[in-house]
């Protein structure tokens, strides 16, 4: 094998949750289990329940029901449970209860810390509050929270009364988050007062009002105190979040429900339409979540896992659902990475002793151009693995991050999978070398391949052969948006959207979507939602978005757009107009890097944009096949511009 950078120890082989698990299974090695997998996805899935710990109310009489197709695979039938008993109430049943599972600090460097038992008695007091307000099972639930203890406690609040939640990416500005509340129908929204970026207020309450104006559903506002700043009150329908909860009892009986009953709408875009809803279940995400922890990054009880994200990306759950399940310790950062120096994440290391650190690439290329002297300044030896996803890495910031923050003897696990799929689809272990860049396995009991059109390929699409319990199920009331997603191209498969390829030597890389879908610093957005803010200027008829290469962020956004005829015409002023349009709309983080006008877009004859041919030629590269296009001229004028 070539440019091996990392090899495990044998202690570490030795003493890895992977190898243990597949001890218990009776197996020789991880090809055995993943073959095991494959054959008998029943068999793994019940040995994953096993193995994670999980607490039945009722035990399952069926692991797993194919009778609606492989697209609606249902588990664990007969049982009875609920996610916030297994990551929450059986912990403090034990030893467990006096032990650390969040420690928080904020930019302000305000630092909580919550054990189980603490996070128990908030979450409990929050649910009595909750079904005050009228909150049901399978009701819906806006969290538009930053990363703070209060959002952990109101996901495991909302699961033990049976409702659902729906996490709005804190960033949004009013019109993305209303667009959500409105679709997911929300009945109680919980925000805050605001919080601080680069030590600045980021007025949420604000926000939330104005997303609320656009979610009629919305019939209260619970507002939790971080910063203490004025805001507007509607009296009748705002509330405060110790008001709501102070006076509640500490004691609740958690909902025993069926493994199949939703507790979460999170929205993900694709290239056309509105966002969708992707629907988990009690026994579906929380339990991938855990396991890719356990198997992947090798998280134990002892360890304490920080992942930079937010409770809107898919990243935000996770970590919160597999520290828990796994009796760990979450850390949750809320603020910059390099506020009020670059040197924050390192030092959060070193105060907080964090072992697991996950961080997008485009962290680590803003983080890299500082110096490594920053983290050389810090003890990081409590690191033990290193993790990163949401974007493919580029060699030079991965072997920084790599050599300069882990010091050449922690793994990277890179990980890369999906919101739909409730995790990773590749990933690594560690209990096998890597490369840089690439994934050392695909990940157990996902049946990946990669094929093209006429089956099996080196180079083609991402594929999942069977189901697993992470999969959505379904689209929030658009079933048919679901198959046609990821069923419609190979019978009984799911084609996850990745183009993806394997090595001579069985590493995986992924070249990046096989579709439009736009990532920003890890964040995936559909373009028709760009497409949709600029055509609402009274002098856009048209516009197309695509994401292209960015130094900082890995991919940005360029918008091209049409203008109708007697609008007045191109101009710098009318770019710039339409640029802040877009960031009022969406949030800051998703402006454009660039908006450009041109005459006509590439279309098919059946009117489709093809965008496509317009991230080509916007980059000087070859546009492929243009026999399908109607106006091939607007080709040319892209490149030109």
């Amino acid at each position: 094998m070539t440019d091996i950078v990392w090899r495990p120890t044998p202690e570490m082989v030795a003493g890895a949750r992977i190898t243990r698990f597949i001890e218990r299974c009776g197996l020789p090695d991880l090809d055995a289990l993943m073959a095991r997998a494959a054959a008998d996805p029943a068999w793994f899935w019940a040995q994953v329940t096993l193995d994670l710990g999980i607490d039945w109310y009722a035990p399952p009489k069926q692991t797993l029901d194919l009778s609606g197709g492989a697209p609606w695979a249902r588990w664990f039938a007969g049982a009875r449970m609920n996610l916030a008993h297994d990551c929450v109430d059986k912990h403090v049943e034990t030893e467990r209860r006096n032990k650390l599972a969040i420690i928080y600090e904020g930019e302000d460097g305000q630092v909580r810390k919550l054990t189980y038992r603490d996070l128990q008695a908030e979450a409990n007091q929050l649910a009595h509050g909750l079904m005050s307000l009228g909150v049901s099972k399978g009701d819906r639930v806006g969290i538009y929270l930053p990363l703070i203890p209060e959002a952990v406690a109101a996901i495991m609040a909302v699961a033990k009364i049976g409702a659902i939640f729906t996490p709005i990416f804190s960033g949004f500005a009013p019109q993305a988050a209303g667009s959500r509340l409105e679709d997911a129908g929300v009945k109680v929204l919980i925000t805050a007062d605001g919080f601080t970026r680069r030590g600045k207020t980021v007025h949420m309450k604000t926000a939330a009002d104005e997303a609320v104006a656009h979610a009629p559903a919305v019939q209260k506002v619970v507002v939790v105190r971080r910063l203490g700043n004025f805001v507007a009150w509607q009296e009748g329908r705002d509330m405060w979040y110790h008001d709501l909860t102070g006076r509640q009892p500490q004691a609740f009986e958690t909902a025993r429900l069926d493994p199949e009953d939703p507790f979460m709408i999170i929205y993900t875009s694709g290239t056309t339409g509105r966002p969708k809803g992707a629907v988990h279940v009690h026994c579906g995400f929380p339990l991938k979540a855990a396991q890719d922890m356990a198997h992947c990054f090798d998280v134990g009880e002892q360890d304490v896992v920080m992942w930079f994200t937010d409770l809107g990306w898919m990243m935000g759950p996770w970590l919160i659902f597999g520290t828990l399940m796994l009796g760990s310790t979450m850390f949750l950062y809320d603020g910059a990475p390099d506020f009020p120096q670059p040197d924050r994440i390192w030092t959060l290391v070193e105060q907080h002793g964090i072992t697991h650190l996950g961080l997008s690439p485009t962290v680590i290329r803003a983080l890299a151009p500082h110096g490594e002297h920053w983290p050389a300044a810090h003890n990081l030896e409590t690191l033990r693995v290193l993790g990163g996803t949401g974007e493919p890495w580029n060699p030079d910031p991965y072997l920084w991050f790599f050599r300069h923050v882990g010091g050449g003897r922690c793994p990277i696990i890179n990980y890369s999978g999906g919101t739909e799929t409730s995790g990773g689809i590749l990933g690594c272990v560690v209990t096998r070398p890597l490369k840089p860049c690439s994934f050392n396995a695909a990940i157990p009991g996902m049946g990946v391949a990669v094929l093209d059109e006429n089956g099996v390929g080196t180079v083609g699409e991402l594929a999942l052969t069977v189901p697993w319990v992470g999969m959505t199920r379904g689209f929030w009331q658009a079933p048919e948006r679901y198959i046609e997603a990821y069923w419609s191209r190979f019978p009984g498969i799911w084609v996850h959207g990745d183009w993806a390829s394997v090595d001579e030597d069985g590493f995986w890389y992924i070249h990046g979507r096989s579709d439009d879908t736009i990532k920003i610093a890890g964040k995936r957005v559909g373009p028709a939602e760009f497409e949709s803010v600029l055509v609402s200027h009274p002098a856009v008829a048209e516009a197309a978005a695509i994401s292209v290469p960015h130094e900082i962020k890995g991919e940005t956004v360029v918008c091209f757009a049409v203008l109708k005829p007697g609008s007045g015409g191109p101009s710098d002023e009318l770019a710039r107009e339409l640029k802040d349009l877009v960031a009022a709309a969406m949030g800051k983080p998703l402006a454009p890097e660039e908006v450009r006008f041109v005459g006509a877009l590439p279309k098919t004859r059946n009117a489709k944009i093809m965008r496509r041919v317009i991230k080509a030629a916007y980059l000087g590269k070859d546009p492929g096949d243009l026999s399908a296009l109607e106006n091939p001229d607007a080709v040319a004028e892209i490149t030109r511009v």
